[in-house]
């Protein structure tokens, strides 16, 4: 069931799963791609269910301007720090003093300034499709926009604007609203301010993967990171992938 909260008055939507094994008393927090939404990223391909079968209870957000979460047109509104609040605010209304956070792609971005943030909130990071492009760019560039605002996809020629377009369109999504969120959103790390985050933390990311940048980079330039390459996938089917869930289990049970 999809719940609402206020975060600093954007209306913030949400789903709480609760544990279908003996709770571990490790809740973990899911944090969806750009374009994305909680159902797309985290329930269809089986990232709840596989979670709370461990034990643990599952919290997943639409991020402001995706989903059913509020949808607003301003590019100062999509701030990456502003998003990463968000998820900080959640747990917050939801009385979750620690929790282990996964985010995948953006998602993966706000995850990793929520560490930087709010370190005492944050147990363990997964990065998912995400490598060391977090610190050699921004995020999504303008030509991203661009096609979010244009026509229709059919004047779309370019395969990447093609690809964000159709996903887009795919999930639903308010594309002017999306297009606010690229604009805003741009927030490139330095390596010394992933030398700041300490808690344990998995890159995953598909072998095949264009978009991302590579893992091994990315998990050098953190303390305590470890890599992870998704056998045969590319940016999206590497989101559901068995070994990526076996993985991402084994890092949440060995992490200290």
């Amino acid at each position: 069931m999809i719940e609402h909260f206020s975060s600093h008055g954007v209306d913030i939507a949400f789903i709480d799963v609760r544990p279908k094994a003996p709770d571990l008393g490790q809740p973990i927090l899911l944090i969806h791609g750009f374009a994305s939404n909680h159902r797309v990223n985290w329930v269809e391909p089986g990232w709840i269910k596989t979670l709370s079968e461990t034990g643990r209870r599952v919290i997943a957000l639409d991020n402001r301007g995706h989903g059913a979460s509020q949808k607003l047109y301003a590019p100062a509104d999509y701030r990456a720090e502003r998003m990463a609040r968000d998820a900080a605010n959640l747990l917050a209304h939801l009385g979750i003093e620690r929790a282990d956070v996964m985010g995948y792609s953006m998602g993966a971005r706000i995850a990793a300034l929520l560490a930087l943030a709010e370190p005492e909130r944050v147990r363990a990071l997964i990065l998912g499709g995400i490598g060391d492009r977090l610190t050699r760019d921004s995020g999504l560039p303008e030509a991203i926009a661009e096609a979010l605002e244009a026509p229709s996809l059919d004047g779309l020629s370019d395969p990447t604007q093609r690809l964000f377009r159709a996903f887009a369109e795919r999930t639903k999504s308010d594309l002017t609203a999306l297009a606010a969120c690229v604009r805003g959103s741009r927030r490139r790390l330095t390596e010394a301010e992933l030398t700041r985050i300490g808690q344990p933390a998995l890159a995953a990311v598909g072998e095949r993967d264009t978009v991302a940048g590579d893992a091994h980079k990315l998990a050098a330039m953190l303390p305590r990171g470890t890599a992870f390459e998704i056998p045969g996938r590319d940016h999206n089917l590497a989101v559901g992938d068995k070994a990526f869930k076996a993985r991402a289990l084994e890092f949440l049970a060995s992490r200290r």
